[in-house]
This record gives structure tokens, sequence and C-alpha cells, in this order.
């Protein structure tokens, strides 16, 4: 076998983990994914591949939590790292450190990543979307406290609606911890039982804005059983948390300019309606004041005593038209024979007698047909079927009702006696 020294598979191995490992050390390699496993330890298990072979590679977990997208299968990437081996199996494989997308920025693609997931799952589908009270009378504000995104906000809500109760829930707006405070803030707000929460901040850097694309700001405004606004950054800065939300304002500012009303034009609206409001009350009035003299003059007209007068009247006018003709018949007596003056004159005298009692009877018919005339005079109406009925029309055995103006009697005839 020749004068060459044998040596052990460990010392083998340790010489090559030696080679390689003092002479591939921070170097980039770029392949695409074919199998890739997160482990529940945290660390990651992943191969990459070119057309001819294949590479084993692992990240431990503090490489991994600094990951900013999700290693999938299928993608083209760049790794970082060290060639190193396991020295019990006589593997080599490659310990990544960092990891970029091939072509893309890592934050690009994260933001597509968990895009796509949130839309799988239903996160940005219209029909779940809270709507935006009209009248909103409180609002939670999260952001941070010291802002110029806050200042601006309450500038704005100083000038369009001061009534406008508001509470402010300070959280970190970027770096590690603000995803994890801003979802906390959010959860918090949406016990508030406030109109509506607006979460936001102002402009950056896309590192700056990154908390509000973090999956955990996502569920919170999801879970929200408040509507929530997104305000983040200016105009072209879209987040995940707009596409969650319930409402996007491109900006702090402008999320005040859409969810509240204008003072000025609440003020405008209401001089309308109190304008309105006046004429229709001075027309009302006018209305009522017509129909209430119509009503008078009908009652005055009505009345069983305008109707007793009027007859009087018109007896009164009878009489006189009477006398004038009798005056006129008796002064033409003389030339009539004395039978037929004397008939004359008797005849006269049984009408005017005729019609003074008519006039009588008609007088007392009114008088007794007053209510209250009749109840001080300790009289009642009888009632058969809820018709006036005489009493002489009552049977024995018979049931009937007795109404005055305060009581209501029902009766029993037990005898019954004409006069």
């Amino acid at each position: 076998m020749g004068s060459n020294a044998m040596m052990s598979v460990s010392s083998l191995n340790n010489k090559i983990k030696s080679l390689l490992e003092t002479t591939f050390v921070h170097i980039l390699v770029e392949g695409e994914v074919s199998s890739a496993t997160y482990h529940t330890s945290g660390h990651l298990y992943f191969t990459i591949k070119d057309n001819e072979s294949s590479l084993k590679c692992v990240m431990f977990k503090s490489s991994v939590t600094k990951l900013k997208f999700r290693i999938e299968t299928g993608q083209h990437i760049i790794v970082e790292g060290s060639l190193g081996v396991f020295v019990p199996r006589g593997e080599y494989q490659f310990y990544a450190v960092h990891i970029e997308p091939y072509g893309q920025g890592a934050l690009a693609l994260a933001y597509e990543q968990l895009k796509e997931k949130l839309s799988q799952k239903g996160y940005f589908d219209p029909s779940v979307k809270k709507a935006i009270p009209k009248i909103v009378r409180s609002i939670a504000l999260v952001t941070a406290k010291d802002s110029a995104a806050l200042h601006d906000m309450l500038k704005i809500i100083d000038k369009r609606w001061p009534l406008l109760e508001v509470t402010i829930v300070d959280t970190l707006v970027q770096g590690e911890q603000a995803p994890t405070q801003i979802a906390k803030a959010i959860k918090y707000a949406d016990s508030l039982n406030a109109d509506v929460i607006v979460a936001g901040r102002g402009g950056g850097s896309s590192e700056d804005l990154w908390a509000f694309n973090s999956e955990a700001v996502a569920d919170a405004i999801f879970e929200a059983k408040t509507p929530i606004v997104s305000a983040v950054g200016h105009e072209i800065d879209v987040m995940i948390s707009d596409f969650v939300a319930d409402l996007r304002a491109p900006t702090p500012s402008a999320a005040m300019e859409m969810i509240l009303p204008d003072k000025k034009e609440i003020l405008q609206i209401l001089d309308s309606y109190l304008e309105d409001l006046k004429n229709n009350t001075i027309r009302n009035l006018s209305l009522l004041e017509k129909q209430l003299e119509n009503l008078r003059e009908n009652a005055r007209r009505n009345s069983p005593y305008s109707k007793i007068k009027h007859m009087e009247q018109q007896y009164r006018e009878i009489k006189d038209d009477m006398m004038r003709i009798s005056r006129f018949l008796t002064s033409n007596f003389e030339k009539l024979p004395n039978e037929l003056e004397k008939n004359l004159k008797n005849q006269f005298a049984l009408i005017l007698n005729q019609k003074e009692y008519l006039l009588e009877e008609l007088k007392k018919h009114f008088i007794l047909s007053n209510p209250a005339l009749r109840c001080t005079d300790g009289w009642a109406q009888v009632l058969t079927d809820g018709k006036l009925t005489k009493l002489e029309d009552i049977e024995r055995g018979q049931q009937f009702v007795l109404e005055d103006k305060t009581t209501k009697i029902t009766a029993l005839c037990l005898g019954k006696e004409k006069f």
C-alpha cells in the first residue's frame, strides 16, 4: 500500500474541516432554493442548486431573526457565509449568515410575500371592511406622542372639528421593536370604544416605515372591532397596513380631512336648517290660527244659544210682519160685515198663540239638549244600543243606560208605569 502514513477517519475529516474552513471564509454563493425547512429550534435548513449540483446550507436562529423575507423553494438567492464540515458524518455544508434575493431587494421581496399571504387569508377583502362613521365624536391616534405627524393631526382637528374627543396612544413607529408596540397600541385603542382609530406616522425611508409592513400590525388591524384608518408616510408610500385597514389616507393630515366634518360647513348647514324651521313654524302657526278662528266661528254659529237667538229674531220679524198685515186688514174691517171681522181677529189671535207656543217649545228643546244644563237640573239621557230612547219605549226586563255629563250607569227595568 506504499509508505504513506495511515490516519483514522476522524483525523481525515478534521484535516478536511481545517482546510475548508480556513480556505472558504466569508464567500458569496448564488443559486436556486430547492428545499427549505424552518426548524422548531429557530434554525433554517435549506439547499441551493444550479443546473449541475447542489449545496446544503444552514442558518442559525440568531441570523434567521434578522432576515427581512422568508426563504421559500424556487427563490433565486445570494447566500453569504463560510464553508464548514460536520465531522461526525464527514459532510460539508454552507453556514449562512446573510441572505439576499438575487436581483431584488430583501424588503421588496418581504413586502410582496406578506402581501400575497395576507391576501390569501382574506385580509384585503372589501366585504370585511368596516364603515367609517359620518359623524366622528371620539378618536384614538396611534402614533409617537412627540412626532410631527401627531402635531399635524391635532392642528387639523382644532381647525375642522374641535368638539372631537381625542385619545393619544403613544408607540414607537420605527425600529425592531416598533411592530410589536404598534400592534399592542392598536389592541389597546380598540378597547377604548372610540368611533375611529387612526394609526400612522410621517414620511421616511422604506426602512423607517417598515413597521407598518409587518404581519403583527396587519393582524392587529384585521382583528380590531373599531374602524381603522391607515395614514403612513406620503401619498407614494403604500404600506401593508393600507391594504388591511378600513380606509387608507395618503398622509396623517389627510386622514383628518377625510374623516372629520368641517365646522364651517356644519354651521352653514345649521343656519339653513334654522331658517327653514323658523319659516315652517311661522307658516304652521298662521295655518293653525286660521283653523282655530274657523272652529270658533263654527262653534258660535252652531251653539244652542245662537240658534235660539236666531229663531227669536225670526219670530220677531214674523210677528212684526203679521202686525203690519193685521193693521192693514183691520183698517178695512169697517168695510167688512161684523161676523167676518170677528172671525179674522180670532184667526189672527190663534195663529199668534200657536207661533208663541212653538217658540217656547223650541227654547225648551235647545236648553234640554245642553248636557251641562240637563245635569244641573238632575236630568240624564236614556240610551239603548248607544241611541237616545224615550222612557216610555223601555220594556220590563230590558237593559238600558243612564248617562249625564260625568257618569254612565247601566240599569235594568224592573217595573214600568205610565202617567
